[in-house]
């Protein structure tokens, strides 16, 4: 276990470049509570027994912030621990949200956690998804370079992983009775609307020779 933890460190501190697109490392703390969190959650949530907390992913999902900055985002991910204010999720584990990429208003990407682990993104698809957060509100709509970024990155990653799956947060709700739903609350879910159809349409616009499905 501690050798697999530190061959996902070491990936951490490289600038990893590809055509079209710097993904830069900045990596929160994957501590050992973080790691025991994440695998009680996969097992209480997902029906998973695992040493590690690790994701075969199959599924990219899309979010945006809902405000905020590269730094704020990125403490406010950093944190182990859910706050109290948000009852419905703490109710069902203390672990904190998170995401595997944010990126930022000028297209920059930001690598937060190994596609390999587990981030808590989204309800019934953690196991199996990498979550890519963009700065931005419903208010403040995400930007063209962010659109073109995440073309790229989804790109990079699909050539890497076994991705199938490309949705928005808002989305995610069509896997409800499908196989890859892997939730054992059937009461737990939450509306979403990020990051929005209009950036999902410019983002797959930019991927059809990929021919991802959004539903299963």
């Amino acid at each position: 276990m501690a050798k697999f933890f530190q061959i996902l460190f070491l990936s951490f501190c490289l600038v990893i470049q590809a055509q079209n697109l710097k993904i830069i490392q900045k990596p929160i703390d994957y501590s050992k509570e973080r790691m025991k969190l994440s695998l009680d959650y996969m097992k209480e949530h997902h029906n998973l027994v695992q040493k590690t907390p690790n994701i075969t992913p199959k599924i990219i999902v899309l979010h945006y912030t809902a405000g905020g900055t590269i730094e704020s985002n990125f403490k406010y991910f950093n944190n182990l621990y859910l706050e109290n204010q948000r009852a419905t999720l703490k109710k069902q584990s203390s672990l904190n949200v998170s995401a595997h990429f944010l990126v930022d208003r000028d297209g920059t990407v930001y690598q937060l956690i190994a596609p390999e682990l587990f981030a808590r993104h989204t309800i019934g698809l953690n196991y199996c998804a990498i979550g890519i957060e963009n700065i931005g509100s419903k208010s403040q709509p995400l930007t063209d370079k962010q659109v073109e970024a995440n073309a790229e990155l989804v790109k990079y990653l699909a050539k890497k992983y076994p991705i199938e799956y490309l949705i928005g947060h808002s989305e995610y709700g069509v896997f409800r009775n499908s196989k890859l739903w892997k939730e054992t609350d059937s009461s737990y879910f939450t509306g979403k609307e990020d990051p929005g159809a209009e950036f999902m349409k410019k983002v797959r616009g930019k991927l059809t020779d990929l021919k991802l499905k959004n539903q299963p």
